[in-house]
């Protein structure tokens, strides 16, 4: 497609928070709070012109390689929240994005997220091979305090569960959509913490990807102080996820 004559570098796009992304206590759930953050990364790609649907032109896509999430507060159902995006970099193969949510012209998430550029033929990373040089960079204007890291992964901690990767864990470019490897670990969370929303910030980094089929199993760690909880996900002797959660 085209980019939009309505494009701009900095993107504000309103979401209704209906019933079906919430946990029983009417709040928001932590995986569908990401889903909104990458429709609407989803949104301005589309409006720019380097969307999922441009870029299969040249076999490629966008696909996240670390993000950072910091909770101030959910929304609730029936909240409308405005999300902001604005690109921080962008050059070759990288990309890292900003992210803000509001409610009532209150910040109450702040999120940094950073994408490779992957040739689905291939399976690796390439060049982006589309024009991206009206994005205006804002280097300096970050939406996190903290900027995303490599999680330092304790390979002694606890085997979970173990995990057959189905055809509802897949996505559009036919690997587990990122989504789902917070999703499958915040299962083994205790469900209190969550409802009472207890989570401060969360990180999480993808590093190989996983296909149909394909069996991992999930390992979880906590601090002595018990205020982070690591969880990682491996395929045999590969880790393919981790993930740390901040609690309040």
């Amino acid at each position: 497609m085209p980019i939009s004559p309505n494009f701009t570098s900095v993107l504000s796009k309103d979401w209704e928070i209906n019933f079906t992304q919430c946990t029983p206590t009417g709040f928001l759930k932590y995986t569908d709070l990401c889903n909104i953050l990458q429709l609407t990364a989803a949104a301005h790609s589309e409006i720019g012109g380097i969307s999922f649907y441009d870029m299969q032109e040249f076999h490629q896509a966008w696909v996240l390689s670390r993000m950072r999430v910091e909770v101030h507060a959910l929304p609730k159902w029936q909240d409308v929240v405005t999300v902001k995006t604005w690109i921080n970099s962008l050059e070759n193969s990288r990309s890292v994005r900003a992210l803000e949510m509001y409610v009532n012209g209150k910040k109450i998430v702040g999120c940094e997220t950073y994408w490779a550029v992957f040739n689905t033929q291939a399976r690796r990373p390439e060049a982006l091979a589309l024009p991206y040089e009206h994005f205006e960079l804002f280097p300096e204007k970050r939406a996190t305090k903290e900027g995303f890291s490599k999680i330092n992964i304790n390979h002694e901690k606890e085997a979970v569960f173990e995990k057959t990767v189905y055809l509802s864990d897949l996505d559009i470019v036919n690997h587990v959509n990122n989504v789902k490897y917070l999703e499958w670990c915040l299962d083994h969370v205790d469900p209190k913490r969550i409802m009472k929303q207890e989570v401060k910030s969360f990180e999480m980094n993808f590093m190989k990807e996983l296909s149909l089929q394909d069996n991992v199993v999930i390992h979880e760690s906590e601090d002595d102080d018990h205020t982070t909880a690591t969880f990682s996900i491996t395929k045999g002797e590969k880790t393919c996820f981790a993930l740390e959660l901040h609690w309040k």
